[in-house]
């Protein structure tokens, strides 16, 4: 594979600390209807809220718990990598590639996963908390996902069989990886005539199903926007200066004095500032009304996708939209697309993060100024430690973050997704996804998309006890891709433990579901979260030199469940 090329520059280390304040003025504004408001939930707090009060009420069984679930991850990730995933097909024919592509997923981008079990809480993480309608919407597009990604490679729609089963990169029509380079000028424009010489590229069937899932998702979550929470939030913001918020929890805070509005506003200035001088500074290519729009792209979507993510506990991605956007309008600039997708896509991301917080904050009674100066300082230390840490881990295992299909432990998925997004939205938008073009479908399913919450919430106003309106067709929609990338062999064991969890325990041991459930969650991912970090820089490989460990029944070489390894 060839050495990814873009410019490093001292200026990305300001643009990676300072994103996130750009969010800033947004939450001020946003706050008034995604976190005051009761209907503002944030189902995924409910085991933080749970595990600060069990610490404030001196409960050891949290500690206990958490010690236990870090000693069995250590097993896992370290001795046992076979646990990730165990696939009783695939012990059974190690030799079959179709084996592989659907009942494997224990290495990243090796299968579907089906019927794997897996043994590993790192992958269950949020199984016991996300509302059961939620993951029963996500699960069922993911079986979609599974027939669908099938069925194209089978029947070698797009010349999938060119290509690896599963891939974030580009490819030329031989099944060659794509030579970006040879189509870019010097300081990373689009050459034509080096273009006509090359060829387009193309993506893998599962990468192009999953652009198609993620782009008419978004059509579909402002229709469910429209039709589901538009008149509460119309509600809130007409009523903003004449009704106070009648939350139980926003009224107990009334004691403490409130972040005033303009030092959200102070802090976005500054950071507007800062961020419109680090693009010019970095060389990046992204004009300032570039750089507006993507804001104001963000500003748009906070309150269609953040009701969504309030309510349901699913937080949606505007990366698809904000790269089609950024690729129409600045064309032949693949690095100016990753910069109008970083200020667009990872300013609204991080806003609901925000939000999230200051909710957080609510649930918890912590005076909102001291939740402000946290998250503030917690931003620009966070950004900086994210930056220093990513270099760690490229340094340290560059080969495995450039394989198709990677380890256990590593993988490269998201930078070459990343990757592979700048060039094709970046400098090839027009030959790519203009009409009559080869994926030239894909920007129609944005309208596509539009239509498909219409029919179930007709049927929920025929037969409103049904049950349609916990449908979350957004989710379904979005997870049509859901296996297109990372370890799959996970996605089944999640949903047992939350039908287990959320249906039979909450219907048939109510009190316990009460008492314990949000607290074990709690427990079992905070264990998972440390053990993840110790051992990503003791043994992993994050601060150089991962340390193998030997190969025993438990962990053997190849792929952990045994499956035939087709990257190989």
């Amino acid at each position: 594979m060839r050495k990814a090329a873009w410019p490093y520059r001292p200026s990305n280390t300001g643009v990676s600390a300072w994103t996130c304040h750009n969010g800033y003025g947004l939450t001020g504004i946003a706050r008034s209807y995604l976190v005051y408001p009761t209907w503002a939930v944030y189902p995924f707090l409910m085991p933080q809220v749970q595990l600060f009060d069990a610490i404030h009420r001196g409960k050891g069984i949290f500690l206990q718990r958490k010690l236990r679930i870090f000693f069995w991850a250590i097993l896992v990730a370290i001795l046992s990598s076979t646990l990730t995933g165990i696939s009783i097909i695939c012990l059974a024919d190690r030799k079959s590639a179709w084996v592989t592509r659907i009942f494997g997923g224990a290495a990243g981008n090796e299968g579907l996963g089906l019927f794997a079990l897996s043994l590993d809480w790192n992958y269950a993480i949020g199984s016991l908390f996300t509302p059961l309608s939620t993951q029963l919407s996500l699960y069922a597009g993911v079986v979609v996902c599974v027939i669908s990604f099938c069925l194209c490679y089978a029947s070698n729609v797009w010349h999938a069989q060119n290509f690896p089963f599963l891939s974030q990169l580009l490819f030329s029509e031989n099944g060659t990886q794509y030579n970006q380079l040879a189509i870019l000028n010097d300081d990373f424009t689009l050459n034509n005539t080096k273009l006509e010489q090359e060829g387009l590229p193309y993506y893998a069937a599962s990468q192009t199903l999953y652009q198609i899932s993620r782009t008419m998702y978004i059509g579909a979550a402002v229709t469910h926007f429209f039709i589901w929470h538009f008149k509460d939030v119309w509600e809130v913001v007409r009523n903003l200066r004449t009704h106070e918020c009648d939350d139980v929890h926003y009224q107990k805070m009334k004691v403490y004095k409130e972040v005033p509005l303009w030092w959200f506003g102070a802090i976005f200035v500054v950071t507007f500032g800062l961020g419109l001088g680090l693009c010019y500074a970095a060389d990046s290519g992204l004009p300032w009304w570039g750089f507006i729009v993507a804001l104001i792209f963000t500003t748009v979507f906070i309150p269609i996708l953040g009701s969504l993510y309030a309510t349901v506990g699913y937080q949606p991605s505007l990366q698809c939209l904000i790269r089609m956007v950024g690729g129409a309008m600045i064309p032949g600039r693949p690095v100016a697309n990753m910069y109008f997708t970083l200020y667009g896509y990872q300013t609204y991301q991080l806003t609901l993060n925000l939000l999230r917080d200051l909710k957080l904050g609510q649930y918890t009674k912590l005076p909102p100024r001291v939740t402000f100066v946290m998250q503030t300082v917690g931003g620009v230390i966070g950004g900086i430690l994210n930056y220093v840490i990513m270099q760690s881990v490229i340094n340290g295992n560059r080969p495995i973050l450039l394989d198709i299909q990677g380890t256990n432990t590593w993988s490269g998925q998201q930078v070459q997704t990343y990757n592979s997004n700048a060039i094709t939205w970046g400098a090839l938008a027009k030959p790519l996804y203009s009409p009559g073009a080869r994926y030239g479908f894909i920007p129609w399913m944005l309208i596509a998309g539009l239509g498909v919450p219409i029919p179930f919430w007709l049927l929920h106003r025929k037969w409103p006890r049904a049950g349609f309106n916990y449908v979350f067709t957004p989710v379904v929609v979005a997870e049509l891709g859901f296996l297109s990338v990372g370890i799959n062999s996970s996605w089944m064991t999640p949903l047992a433990i939350a039908v287990s969890s959320q249906w039979y325990l909450r219907k048939y041991r109510p009190r316990w579901f009460r008492k314990y459930n949000f607290l074990l969650s709690a427990a079992l991912d905070g264990g998972t979260q440390i053990m993840v970090f110790v051992y990503s820089f003791a043994v992993g490989g994050a601060s150089g030199k991962a340390i193998d460990f030997p190969n025993w029944a438990l962990n053997p070489k190849g792929n952990p469940d045994y499956c035939l390894r087709l990257s190989d």
